[in-house]
Parts: C-alpha cells; sequence; structure tokens
C-alpha cells in the first residue's frame, strides 16, 4: 500500500480531493491511504509516508518539506506541488497518476 500526503493551507478543498483520489484509486485497483494536512502538521507524519504532494497555495513550502522529507529516517521522499488546473477542477485522478508517477 502507497501512503500519499497532500499538504495545504487548512484542509477544506483538498478533504474533497482526497475523496476523488481515493476514488480514482478505488477504480483503478491501487491500494492507497491519501489524507490532507495543513503545512504545520506535515513534519509529525513524515515517518508514515511514501510521497507528499503540496496544495498550489502552499507551493512555496516546497523547499522547506523538501528539507524535511529528505531527513527522514526511513530515507528521502519525493515531493512536488498539484498541478493548479487538476487541484482547481479537482481532478483526482490526474492527481493520482502524478503520485504513482513519483513513487515508481
Amino acid at each position: 500500500m502507497k501512503t500519499i500526503l497532500l499538504v495545504c493551507s487548512a484542509g477544506m478543498s483538498t478533504s474533497l480531493l482526497v475523496t476523488k483520489m481515493e476514488a480514482a484509486a478505488k477504480e483503478k485497483g491501487v491500494e492507497t491511504k491519501i489524507f490532507a494536512l495543513p503545512f504545520s502538521d506535515a513534519p509529525r507524519v513524515l515517518e508514515e509516508v511514501d510521497c507528499i504532494l503540496l496544495g498550489p497555495q502552499v507551493r512555496f513550502q516546497k523547499a522547506s518539506i523538501e528539507k524535511l522529507a529528505a531527513s527522514r529516517k526511513a530515507g528521502q521522499i519525493p515531493v512536488d506541488v498539484i498541478d493548479m488546473r487538476d487541484y482547481g477542477t479537482m481532478n483526482g485522478k490526474a492527481v493520482l497518476e502524478k503520485a504513482l508517477s513519483m513513487l515508481d
């Protein structure tokens, strides 16, 4: 199972994206755990996740998250920013594909 963390500012719209990503994963037959947290809570779960996607509204935090991700005990994990168009349209399938491609 792959664990994907979405980092956001407050979590309202990102929660909807999580739901759409879960539906896309189920349809694809991929076992995942997907959840969203505000940037301030991300450091406490770094050891539990396989990749991190940042919402466009917190893209300026990418360098900070990458630094944290590089210092994980379990090894570095990939970090990227969700495409603004995919985020805006809540395209769970596209965002899931991005996360899965980061894990290959």
